[in-house]
């Protein structure tokens, strides 16, 4: 494997949170976003700018898990997820995407460079 390869095909991903992985993770959640924020990065593992703007979103993330519980999805994987996310929260899907969960509800998201714009000390409860 190439070096284009490992970053287009970052799949162990160091990730200040948990994954993304079954509908039960997400109802656990949205019912947690209640008592702390949640935030969910939705990441496509084959998109360089995908890549891009994680790398720079994980290298400024400086909050702890009494601020946010933080997420990662990958969109490849676990689409069904995704679907679910856009539909429960109605937020259109994107990729590279952040959204930021409270009670139950998305109160911001950003995609792409917006991104690492979002100023997430906002949304701490």
């Amino acid at each position: 494997m190439g070096f284009f390869d490992s970053f287009l095909n970052n799949k162990s991903v160091d990730w200040p949170g948990s994954a993304l992985e079954t509908m039960e993770q997400l109802d656990v959640l949205l019912a947690s976003s209640y008592r702390v924020p949640q935030l969910i990065f939705k990441h496509s593992t084959r998109c360089s700018i995908s890549s891009f703007v994680l790398n720079e979103f994980k290298s400024k993330y400086s909050f702890s898990e009494q601020d946010f519980s933080a997420w990662y999805l990958d969109l490849l994987s676990y689409r069904a997820i995704s679907n679910a996310i856009a539909q429960q929260l109605e937020v259109t899907h994107q990729s590279p995407q952040l959204l930021v969960i409270k009670n139950g509800k998305a109160v911001a998201h950003a995609s792409h460079e917006q991104i690492n714009s979002l100023l997430l000390i906002d949304y701490i409860s």
